[in-house]
């Protein structure tokens, strides 16, 4: 019998996004079978995503199969070389990838971290660094993503594009660094050069004429989104996605700013994979006039004023019992649901008379089968910290303080003396029951006290407060439980009257 044989099996698990050369798989292959040998260790199996994100396991096919097979209890493996913990997974979530390998470990097969300066042995040291790893790793994408996000809002005030097709009578054109342009890219394509940018450019001729015939059928001839859809199709015409016209398609094109000229960003953000949100105006990044127009200014704003004046002569009760109406016709609602009718007004006269689509769906008690809520809280929060702002800066003048407070960063400087800063922890529910909050520190801003404000599990109001000096606080997100160690609820606070207390000031008597 060959020795190779009698050697313990094991399964390789490379990933590799597009990180660093370092994580490349070759080279997390070479690390893992050199681990192999030293450990008597026979590679028989390789599970691999190139190009995945770890953020998530939806998309991970590699590691999907992996865990099918650990569950399954027919793989002939075990044990699991990985290069690292971040190849493992980039959780934004720490335990989601403790769960993963607490079903392997159920099922007899260890996890082997070949990169790692500690053995993945169940000892307190491992375990302990091993758990610093997992949140270093999520941490590591959420920092990535913030530089990324302002990275990407500074260029979209330069006038460059930032993701997405041109859409309709529009074309992405490379440019280098000067503003050269470099060519045309096409559906699919991406520029490879780091210092190239993409900004937009009109397209072909006809396409430029069927806009600004859309624009004309809806201003001049008064013709509704869905009869414009009908007669682009009735003339063989079709989209950039090579799709017949719909009424959607062409309210995208009557609504859409890019066919003026501006650049529009985060409009609707996706952050780190977990939710999709669709943000306010007040959040949008614009540069106004930067890509050359289809149509004049004066065009856009009637068919905007038209698009608004549907929806006006509307009650909230007509526009809501319309809802209902959908939704007993097509059994749920949709933004593209609405768009789609010819009966009422878009969905953005929704967003725009109710607040949001989930709070014109909650008046009629509709239910989402996804949880929009955290929209809602979200909204909340943006709301409220404005008035809890307000509120500390009242309880520290009531003390006899001054306050000084930075617009920008929202900073309070009391009494010349020292600062504080102001977050809000919403509350998470865990699949238990019980209550979780995320607070993090702003290490950028270097306040000597932080106060946090921890919703209660309605996130509708407060349920208490930390009061966090900065001396004693080191790391950049605290994750609290209802109940913590006495090293974190030492600074836990029923109200703030303790904090506005450091801003009285005593008189002294003239010294003899």
């Amino acid at each position: 019998m060959d020795s190779t044989d009698r050697l313990a099996r094991a399964a390789a698990y490379v990933r590799m996004s597009t990180d660093h050369q370092k994580y490349s798989t070759e080279n997390q292959l070479e690390v893992i079978r050199h681990y192999a040998e030293q450990r008597g260790l026979k590679i028989c199996q390789i599970y691999e995503d190139s190009g995945r994100s770890g953020l998530k396991v939806e998309g991970r096919d590699g590691l999907q199969r992996l865990m099918r097979d650990v569950q399954s209890r027919t793989s002939n493996f075990e044990a699991i070389l990985v290069y690292d913990v971040s190849r493992w997974g980039r959780f934004q979530d720490a335990d989601e990838g403790a769960y993963y390998e607490h079903l392997c470990s159920r099922a007899g097969i260890r996890v082997h971290y070949c990169g790692e300066q500690f053995d993945n042995d169940g000892s307190i040291g491992s375990i302990l660094l091993k758990n610093v790893k997992r949140v270093m790793a999520g941490e590591y994408s959420r920092e990535l993503s913030v530089k990324v996000f302002a990275g990407q809002c500074r260029l979209v005030e330069l006038g460059f594009r930032q993701g997405g097709p041109a859409g309709y009578g529009l074309r992405r054109q490379l440019v280098d660094e000067n503003r050269v342009p470099k060519g045309e890219l096409h559906r699919g394509d991406r520029k490879s050069l780091q210092t190239d940018r993409v900004v937009l450019t009109l397209g072909p001729q006809q396409e430029l004429d069927q806009v600004r015939r859309i624009y004309s059928m809806f201003v001049d001839n008064g013709l509704s989104e869905q009869e414009i859809a009908s007669r682009l199709n009735d003339d063989g015409i079709i989209t950039d996605l090579a799709r017949p016209w719909s009424r959607a398609s062409v309210h995208q094109i009557l609504t859409n700013e890019k066919y003026i000229g501006n650049n529009i960003f985060n409009r609707v953000s996706f952050k780190l994979k977990q939710r999709r949100v669709v943000n306010g105006r007040e959040t949008w990044v614009r540069a106004d006039g930067v890509y050359p127009s289809v149509i004049s200014r004066a065009l856009f704003e009637r068919a905007q004023s038209i698009i608004d004046a549907r929806s006006n002569h509307f009650s909230d009760e007509q526009l809501l019992t319309m809802l209902q109406v959908i939704l007993k016709e097509e059994g749920f609602l949709s933004g593209v649901v609405i768009d789609e009718r010819t009966d009422m007004p878009s969905s953005s006269a929704y967003r725009h008379r109710f607040g949001s689509l989930i709070r014109a769906y909650n008046l009629i008690g509709y239910i989402p089968e996804r949880d929009y809520r955290y929209i809602e809280i979200n909204r909340h929060i943006r709301e409220a910290h404005p008035r809890v702002m307000s509120d500390i800066i009242a309880g520290f003048k009531d003390a006899g303080g001054e306050v000084a407070r930075n617009e920008v960063s929202q900073l309070m400087t009391i009494n010349r003396a020292f600062t504080v800063a102001v977050v809000i922890a919403r509350a998470f529910a865990t699949s238990t029951g019980s209550l979780r909050w995320q607070i993090r520190l702003d290490t950028g801003l270097l306040p000597d006290i932080t106060v946090a404000v921890r919703l209660d599990a309605s996130n509708l109001g407060p349920l208490d407060y930390y009061i966090f000096p900065s001396i004693d606080m080191s790391a950049p997100r605290l994750k609290l439980q209802e109940h913590n160690h006495l090293s974190l609820d030492a600074y836990r606070c029923g109200s703030l009257d303790l904090l506005y207390s450091l801003a009285s000031q005593c008189s002294f008597g003239e010294a003899a």
